[in-house]
Order: C-alpha cells, then structure tokens, then sequence
C-alpha cells in the first residue's frame, strides 16, 4: 500500500485535485494498485481562522506517507508571504525536496501562442534546484524605515547542493533517451554515441560567484556523462530562445530563482498553466506533486478550470512511486481525452472541470490492454 497525503488546499485547488483522485481511482481498479488517500487540512483557510501554517502535527503525518498530492495554497486576505514560507517552502525544506521537475510538453490539439509551435518542437525539461539560492530568506535590513534603508537578501549555493541537482540534470538526459537518442542532435554526435542534450542555464557573466560554482561543478559532473551533449546558456538568451527555438532544448538544469521565472514562461508556450504539472522531488524521501496554476479565487466554485495538470501531476507521481504501467496508461488517457477536445480552454468552451474528469475516468476504464 501507498499512503498519499492529498491537500487540496484553496481556491480551485480542491476542485482539480478532485478530477486527479477520480482518475486515480480508475487507474487503482485498473491495475489492482492499493493506495491509501490521507485528506489533510492544510491551507489558507486553517490558517486564517487559527494562526497555524505548518504543524509539527502535520508533519507527524506526513512522515508516514509516501507521497504528497497538492492542489493550491494561497489567500488575497493572507500576508505575502506566509503561506509560501509557512507551508510550500517549509515543505520543500524539510523533506529536502531538492529537485524541482518540470515537462514542457505541448500535446496535439492544444493551443499554443507560438504560432510555429508543434509537439515536436515543444518538448523539454527543466529542472530546478529548488533548496537553496534567494529563496532560503538569507538576508537583513539595514536603517529599515528610514531613508537610508538597505535590504539585502543573498543568493546561497553550496557544492553539495549544486552537484547534487545537476547529477539528478543528467540522469533524466539519460533516462529520457533509454529508448532513442534525442532529434536535435547532429549526425555526427550520434555517430560519436550521443544520446542527449543538457543546458546549463545561468548568469556567468553578472553572478561571478554563484554561477563560477554551478559552472565548474557541471563540468566535474559532465565528466561521468560523456553520452550527454553540454552547453551553457544565459538565462536571458534561454527566454528568448524558449518562445523563438523550443526545438533547440532536451533538458535545461539551473538554479531556484532562475527556474522559477522560465517555468512559469514555458507553460504558457505548451498551453498555460491548465496543462502544466511539476514534482518537488526528493529520490530517496518524501515527494510533492501539484499543478502549477495557483489557486484562481475567482473561479473558485464555477466548475471552470481545467484539471488536466493536476491529472498529469497525477500520473508524475503514479511514476515516482514506481508504477510505470498504471501512470503511462493515466498520460495516454490524458492524450486521448485532449484529441477529443476543440479547445483546452474548459470553462469557455462546453468543457467543464468534471466533465474532463469524467472523460479521463472513463478513458481509463475502457483503454485497449497496454
């Protein structure tokens, strides 16, 4: 058995959260998978009404799971802030979440703003170091309130938690590639035994210090790779290049702040952020999975918003936790219940949040044997 700590959190997070846990459901009859649901109270509205974010009871709880599927966490009446440090990142921290996993895949009959853009062309990964750099707090302020205020807040990275996050940047190279070698490469890398491709993005040429360190570690590392192509690209550069040549990468590897900001820009290539799912991993504790929308409060109760990346963080974690068959068969069903759609756009267009559910629970269940 499988114990799967699911918060629902806010806003329409619950409401996709819901369609992922009918498909889940499917795919437990399917596959005789026994997996145990945990509902845990954890969002905006406990904390609202009693001042708590993240509880060492909570935490008791969590420990006996193994694996966390999240919805959304967020409230306009909340501090900035809070809920963020006080639950997402505190979870990330404390189970060591290291990895921020996130597919840029844009699956047929799903619109894209980039007008050249086919799944062929849009068809990466980005991993994100999600532990350490600006976002760990470390900073101060100095002469705070007055005119001579200074704020500070520092970008820290240590060898450990640099190498760490590009080994695990090289290993999905190759565990992508188990079957084929990666369409953008030459004749001439293939014929040399190339397999894959992984982008070093960054900021060499401003963070001295940071980016020195990222970049000499992705060289000692490449070291254990010589099947994988490495380059370097500024972050800036990868953001143009994103929207202009998707096509261009494999995998991309780089720091929190930077993977933050171009992941949020590459959902919306692949479709927004209806469609786009991410894993805070940790290979060998405790996980999170969670679509990437936010809470949408305006939606909230419309039945409107598309669950299509909670389904897919769904079937993200059905992988991790080791069922292979179970989660390819969630993501065909997932496909073929975009093909028969006209439009990702749910609410605007006769989709309804649970009718997609629906769709994809009943795909499961009548999907030919794999």
């Amino acid at each position: 058995m499988k114990k799967i700590a699911v918060i629902g959190g806010d806003g329409t997070g619950p409401e996709v959260i819901q369609e992922g846990l009918n498909a889940l459901r499917a795919i437990q009859e399917r596959f005789s998978i026994d997996l145990d649901f945990i509902h845990m109270p954890i969002n905006a509205s406990r904390y609202l009404s009693t001042g708590e974010t993240l509880t060492q009871a909570d935490i008791d709880q969590l420990n006996a799971c193994d694996a966390i599927y999240l919805g959304a966490i967020g409230h306009p009446d909340a501090p900035p802030g809070v809920l963020e440090r006080g639950i997402l990142l505190k979870l990330r921290f404390h189970y060591d979440q290291y990895i921020n996993y996130r597919p840029v895949k844009l699956y047929p009959n799903v619109h894209s703003p980039i007008r050249s853009a086919t799944p062929d062309t849009v068809d990466y990964v980005v991993i994100r170091e999600n532990t350490g750099g600006l976002y760990t707090g470390e900073g101060e302020f100095l002469n705070k309130g007055t005119t001579d205020e200074v704020a500070k807040q520092q970008m820290v990275y240590s060898h450990h938690q640099v190498a760490r996050c590009i080994r695990f940047a090289f290993e999905t190279v190759r565990k992508r590639h188990q079957q084929s070698p990666w369409k953008g490469l030459s004749a001439d890398q293939l014929a040399e035994g190339k397999i894959g491709q992984l982008t070093l993005c960054g900021k060499t040429n401003v963070l001295t210090y940071v980016f020195d360190l990222w970049q000499r570690v992705f060289d000692e590392v490449a070291l254990d790779y010589p099947d994988v192509v490495t380059n370097y690209t500024h972050v800036d550069a990868v953001c143009v290049h994103m929207i202009e040549c998707p096509n261009i990468f494999d995998v991309i590897v780089t720091s929190n702040m930077f993977g933050d900001i171009i992941t949020d820009l590459a959902a919306v290539t692949q479709g927004g952020m209806g469609v786009a799912a991410s894993g805070n991993i940790n290979p060998s504790g405790l996980s999170m999975f969670e679509p990437i929308g936010g809470t949408a409060p305006s939606f909230t109760g419309l039945n409107q918003i598309n669950p299509m990346a909670a389904v897919g963080a769904a079937h993200m974690m059905l992988d991790h936790l080791g069922f292979p068959d179970a989660a390819r068969c969630l993501e065909d069903a997932k496909i073929a219940v975009i093909q028969k759609m006209d439009s990702m756009l749910a609410g605007k267009m006769g989709f309804k949040t649970s009718e997609i559910g629906n769709m994809i629970y009943d795909e499961i269940c009548h999907m030919p044997a794999l």
